[in-house]
């Protein structure tokens, strides 16, 4: 966050010139008088060890923080001189509410010297989202936006979507605010340039056209439909329209079919028309496209009930690249602005800035937040405020969407409130949850066996806290639900004990580490075993990165919950799952944990579920009631995680195994089928009676091969 003397802390700052001049280090302090040992938590005793740490502060730029007494950031900030702000913090008035609790709840303070302002702000930034301090705006929900990338390290060009770390050679072209944005644009450009979004090892596998040739979206450089130099001149107009020169792409097509048509070429005629009503709906589908603006991002803040929401909308190459609403925990004490010149040193941190940022409140360090954005982006940036004109328009639409998105957002989290009350009544809980925990598993016959944890609170699902578990225990009976259920609460509350251990809990006399199913325990020097596969995408702060097809928004943020620890556990199964969950969490020392088992009704009918919980008699919910609605969209999305986990792993396993992995397939039938069908994707889709037609493989073998792809996941 930017610290701000006349907001935060008292100003003290001389000007620019008076710096070197300034007053004598002692003259700043305050009166030392002999008074009584403060108490600890105490305003004075946080102005004690602030006034211990002003004798080692250094006076120039640099970022400080105030730590509390077990160890944790409790406030990142950046000053131009460091001594001359954490004096302000040692004055006995002025100070608002919310710094007195920061002063108070401080122990001692660490200081990092920068050369210059800027450093300090872009180190600021960095720091914050990395320790996340509570005193801070955090920018809680940010996530890596996607962009559309063409290659340029194969002979014939791709184009796809990507998100991450910029390593592959190739232009990249965005940001877009969502997936969806980003998949309906390649769409359109497939139509319009016939460029190819097949992976390079699917390309070099191709021995005739795909049926993206046949549907006219790819122009077939795989199989030598079209030369490398005519599909060359395809893909530089692609670059070419997402540069900002969609103009003269569109006057160049329609130029070419009316020659086309003079030379009653109608069929090249009619593949022309068709590319420029491509281009037209790619522009014609995102909405507002400015005539004045070419590059820019544009942010509006609204503020109401506490909460705050940013909404920022994204135009590049003067077309709308779509619209994302953002919530950053702050303050309640800070205005609009303030949030706003906090929020846009974090969102850029790890992001491509634009050279032109327009915003609907003016902020205090507009011009040092420009130096620093400039000095990391490589070119000029200016941020604006527009009073009047097409901008002012751009920025009115954002703060509109911004009202519109808090709104629903508050309405959501009211709804949500009731249901957690409903819920805690329906199940005898002493208050309403802040976490709740379901757990589900899925396999094939044993295969691939994937543990699923969701989570849910206040604000809905908090995606970003998900985990998967891949089933380890090698003494498992194929399918036994129960122990794989023990084996991921094992593994779960294992973890929770060490990392998060509260005194209501304790492990079982003379056990000193839990063991999971099969042997596998963990020794007291060793580290504990990762939740998920490693990833470098895996962060620890905001959890790993899910399937694919599960990256979507989170709108919950990381810390939607209060704590670690679950207020709730919802296990997808009867009486015998209930049973499994309680013993294993009892050979935990865990006792405290409310748990209930969701049984599916007769048939497996939605509606009619029977819910288990310890000391009382079965029970349903009435058909109509909120709260059954409820646990079954719990139910369902623990579910529908749970096989997206089994899917990539199963995925995952038979790319990197082949087709090996089905039982009765050797090197022969697998040379076999691929050279029918092509790619391992080709076996997958066929039919049963196309699997039997390939030479060498009987009716048996074709029938593993299509039970494999085609069994659903338990």
């Amino acid at each position: 966050m930017i610290a701000r003397p006349n907001r935060d802390a008292p100003d003290i700052e001389a000007d620019d010139n008076d710096v070197a001049e300034m007053e004598d280090e002692q003259a700043l302090l305050p009166e030392e008088t002999e008074e009584a040992e403060p108490a600890p938590g105490s305003v004075a005793m946080g102005r004690a060890a602030i006034q211990r740490a002003i004798k080692h502060a250094p006076n120039g730029p640099g970022v400080y923080r105030m730590i509390g007494p077990d160890g944790g950031v409790l406030y990142v900030g950046k000053a131009k001189s460091i001594k001359r702000r954490i004096v302000a913090y040692t004055r006995p008035a002025g100070l608002t509410a919310r710094i007195m609790r920061m002063v108070a709840a401080t122990a001692e303070m660490e200081f990092v010297s920068t050369g210059t302002e800027t450093e300090a702000l872009l180190l600021e930034a960095n720091l914050i989202k990395q320790l996340r301090p509570r005193f801070n705006v955090l920018l809680r929900d940010d996530k890596s936006f996607p962009y559309i990338l063409i290659t340029r390290d194969h002979v014939s060009p791709q184009i796809t979507k990507h998100r991450g770390a910029r390593s592959r050679p190739g232009d990249y072209y965005g940001p877009f605010a969502s997936v969806w944005a980003v998949n309906r644009t390649i769409n359109a450009l497939q139509k319009a340039f016939l460029v190819r979004s097949c992976s390079d090892s699917f390309y070099e596998a191709r021995t005739r056209p795909c049926l993206l040739f046949q549907i006219k979206r790819c122009s077939g450089p795989c199989t030598g439909e079209i030369s490398h130099t005519d599909y060359a001149v395809l893909v530089n107009e692609a670059r070419d329209f997402l540069s900002g020169r969609s103009k003269a792409v569109k006057e160049q097509l329609a130029h070419e079919m009316e020659e086309a048509a003079e030379e009653l070429e109608f069929e090249r005629a009619a593949a022309l028309r068709d590319r420029l009503a491509a281009l037209s709906a790619v522009q014609g589908t995102q909405g507002i496209n400015p005539r004045s603006v070419e590059e820019a991002d544009v942010f509006a803040i609204h503020q109401e009930g506490g909460a705050t929401c940013v909404q920022v909308f994204f135009f590049r190459t003067g077309q709308n690249w779509g619209n994302h609403a953002l919530y950053p925990r702050a303050d309640r004490a800070l205005g609009p602005a303030e949030v706003l010149e906090a929020f846009l040193a974090q969102f850029y941190e790890d992001k491509p800035c634009p050279r032109l940022i327009l915003l609907s409140h003016d902020i205090a360090e507009r011009e040092l937040l420009e130096e620093a954005l400039a000095t990391r982006a490589g070119h000029r940036v200016e941020i604006a405020v527009p009073r009047r004109g097409e901008k002012r328009e751009l920025v009115e639409h954002a703060l509109q969407n911004a009202r519109e998105a808090l709104g629903r957002k508050l309405a959501e989290s009211a709804s949500q409130a009731r249901l957690l009350e409903e819920l805690a009544r329906a199940f005898h809980l002493p208050a309403p949850p802040k976490r709740i925990e379901v757990y589900d598993n899925s396999h094939i016959m044993g295969t691939n066996a994937v543990g699923g944890m969701i989570v849910a609170g206040p604000e809905g699902f908090a995606k970003s806290q998900y985990r998967k578990f891949n089933i380890r225990s090698t003494d498992l009976t194929p399918g036994d639900d129960y122990g794989m259920m023990r084996e991921v609460l094992t593994r779960r509350f294992s973890r929770l004990l060490r990392e998060n251990p509260r005194e209501t809990v304790s492990l079982p006399e003379g056990e000193a580490t839990p063991s999971l199913p099969g042997g596998e325990g963990w020794g007291e020097g060793e580290p504990l075993p990762d939740l998920v596969s490693a990833s470098p995408l895996t962060d620890p702060l905001r959890g790993p990165p899910l399937p694919d097809g599960e990256r979507e928004a989170d709108d919950a943020a990381p810390d939607a919950t209060s704590s670690a620890w679950p207020d709730l556990l919802l296990i997808d199964g009867g009486p015998g799952q209930l049973k499994a969950t309680r013993e294993t969490l009892a050979a935990l020392g865990v006792t405290d944990v409310p748990m209930v088992g969701v049984a599916k009704g007769p048939d497996r009918d939605a509606g009619r579920e029977t819910f288990y919980v310890e000391g009382r008699e079965p029970f349903r919910l009435e058909p109509r009631d909120p709260v059954l609605y409820f646990v079954q969209r719990l139910r369902d999305e623990a579910h529908r995680f749970a096989i997206g986990s089994h899917r990539a792993r199963r995925k995952k396993d038979i790319t990197q195994g082949g087709l090996q992995e089905i039982p009765g397939i050797g090197p022969t039938r697998k040379r076999a089928l691929l050279h029918h069908f092509g790619t391992l994707k080709a076996i997958e889709r066929a039919s049963l009676a196309d699997l039997e037609g390939v030479p060498g493989v009987n009716a048996a073998t074709a029938r593993a091969v299509y039970d494999f792809f085609h069994s659903k996941p338990a």
